[in-house]
């Protein structure tokens, strides 16, 4: 297979990783509290706790998973909740007792959540009380025995917590009324834990670490099983990438995206963790002017995103007054980064806008742009350490260099496969290893990748292929444009024609104007026929544009 892009790996990159370095998630934690115990860990709502905090408060949380309920290694944990102290706590104390994470999306319907609890066998859940009523609902459908209640507040000072607890609950109005039997509360869990002597539970790299929920674009959402191997691999391989470029002092990366998302997790959580820095949460990136109010108020180093959240912080006005002289780079992922977004962003913070590339399947990075990228590139970058990365057509065989094909990777970041789903493993994994992602891209002569757009998102006109992606890119540039998602809407003359759902930044910003800008970068077969204006996209829960509902809403009524 050709390998293109070892000439171009950054300096002090090397391609493989020594995978044995650390035997388990668990392993990386035990090693960062050792070496960094007075160090702080995580920051939220004002409150920060210290590695060492940290260790005590898993431990405690691991105890009484283990000595009080009876967990057994292996059982599976939900945590369903935003970016709070309790999140980091509850994830590495379950993993801590020889537990199963399993990340649950707090704004799940109760379709949704009895979905995700029944298929990973949930047999104890860590919620938020203001997600509790959902719970409530489906609960006794479920094998869920055990039930841990936090509120936003718990792990605040007794002042600061009193109220915000009160504020969330009784003013805010944010506790729908909710009845769970025999719940306890987090911060009870945590003293009866610490009656008990605890040691962290040893597991290894094929032991499961995370069920990994993801969507996709059709049907209920399947568990990417996620082992020890999985998540070190890809911790050790970010490691790589970035450590002669951040050094080995202590620093702060904002966590906007939240915990249960497996960009912020791996990313944020476990490889930041291994340098001990400190993991600023913020728990709703949404407020973006509470957030930029916090930006302002902390002195930080990276920041993780997606395409939508950087353009909302460029649209604040108080953005632009933020202090960036300690600012290393911003990583975006998730979702493509817009050429418009990542200039403005160069043109504020002084800093290139590093776009990554991964899947919930892949731990999840795959390629990362080198860090000392000086100017936008519009690509997803090179495969990183010990990663193959290669572009097949529809029958699994490898295209030639340069030509668009489906992305495809390997390595030992890879997941095992869909949780108990044989037929749908097998649809995107094949036996060589190979995940194949169902995004269609090519490879340059440098080995670089470019991400061209989603195979089922793809729109066909006339026979010619559209990419959401470019014409999104071209039209997102216009100044009076704040947010446009493109899909692919029937035509009785050409199959389909190109439609562009639009959020205006300039009120006067008409359809005809919108097209003659298109006209100056697209042919004419890619410039849209139909745009609509609206007051707002669907997103997911990380901001992401979701096409598919945009397609129920303005194309088949549902």
């Amino acid at each position: 297979m050709q390998k293109p892009w070892l000439k171009s790996y950054p300096k002090g990159i090397v391609e493989e990783i020594d995978i044995n370095e650390f035997s388990s998630v668990a392993d990386i934690f035990d090693t960062s509290i050792a070496k960094y115990s007075e160090r702080l860990a995580y920051t939220n709502f004002g409150t920060t706790l210290s590695y060492k905090e940290v260790d005590n408060y898993t431990a405690q949380l691991g105890s009484y998973l283990k000595n009080e309920l009876g967990l057994e290694k292996g059982d599976r944990v939900a945590v369903m909740m935003p970016n709070l102290l309790q999140n980091p706590i509850a994830i590495f104390g379950i993993l801590r007792a020889g537990l199963v994470v399993v990340n649950t999306n707090p704004l799940y319907t109760t379709r949704e959540l009895k979905h995700q609890l029944n298929d990973s066998g949930a047999k104890a859940i860590i919620i938020v009380e203001n997600f509790a009523h959902v719970l409530q609902e489906v609960i006794d459908e479920t094998p869920v025995e055990h039930v841990i209640t936090t509120r936003m507040g718990d792990m605040l000072s007794p002042l600061k917590g009193f109220i915000i607890n009160t504020v969330v609950k009784y003013i805010k109005k944010m506790v729908p009324a909710f009845r769970l039997e025999h719940a306890v509360p987090f911060n009870k869990a945590l003293k009866l834990g610490a009656q008990h002597h605890f040691e962290t539970v040893q597991t290894n790299h094929q032991d499961i670490a995370f069920l990994q929920y993801t969507g996709g674009t059709t049907g209920v959402s399947k568990g990417a099983v996620l082992t020890n191997r999985n998540m070190v691999a890809n911790m050790l391989q970010a490691s790589a990438w970035i450590d002669d470029f951040i050094g080995h002092d202590k620093g702060t990366i904002i966590t906007a995206l939240p915990l249960y998302h497996i960009f912020s997790l791996t990313a944020n959580c476990l490889t930041f963790m291994r340098y001990g820095w400190c993991n600023y949460l913020i728990t709703n990136p949404r407020d973006i002017k509470g957030f930029v109010k916090e930006l302002k108020a902390t002195e930080f180093n990276v920041l993780t995103g997606v395409n939508t959240l950087f353009n909302g912080l460029l649209n604040d006005p108080d953005f632009k007054t933020i202090d960036f002289s300690k600012f290393q780079f911003a990583l975006g992922g998730g979702m493509a980064v817009q050429r418009g977004v990542a200039e403005r962003w160069k043109e504020i913070t002084g800093t290139t806008l590093i776009e990554a590339y991964g899947l919930t399947e892949t731990s999840p990075a795959a390629c990362i742009n080198p860090m000392d990228l000086k100017e936008f590139n519009g690509k997803i970058g090179l495969p990183i350490s010990s990663t193959e990365v290669s572009m097949q057509d529809d029958d699994w065989n490898e295209v030639a260099l340069g030509e668009h094909g489906e992305i495809c990777v390997r390595g030992p970041q890879v997941m095992q496969g869909y949780w108990q789903r044989p037929k749908e493993t097998s649809n995107i994994l094949s036996n060589d290893g190979w995940l194949h992602t169902g995004d269609i891209g090519f490879m340059d002569e440098d080995g670089f990748v470019q991400i061209v757009d989603r195979k089922k998102d793809m729109i066909l006109v006339s026979g010619f292929n559209v990419f959401p992606n470019e014409v999104e890119d071209v039209i997102a540039s216009h100044p009076g444009v704040l947010e446009v998602g493109v899909i692919g809407k029937p035509d009785e003359h050409s199959g389909e024609v190109v439609m562009a759902v639009v959020v205006k930044k300039d009120n006067a910003l008409t359809e005809e104007a919108l097209r003659e800008y298109c006209r100056e970068s697209l042919t004419s077969y890619k410039i849209p026929k139909s745009i609509v204006f609206t007051e707002e996209l669907p997103k997911t829960n990380v901001g992401k544009i979701l096409r598919r509902e945009l397609r129920e809403q303005y194309i088949t009524g549902t």
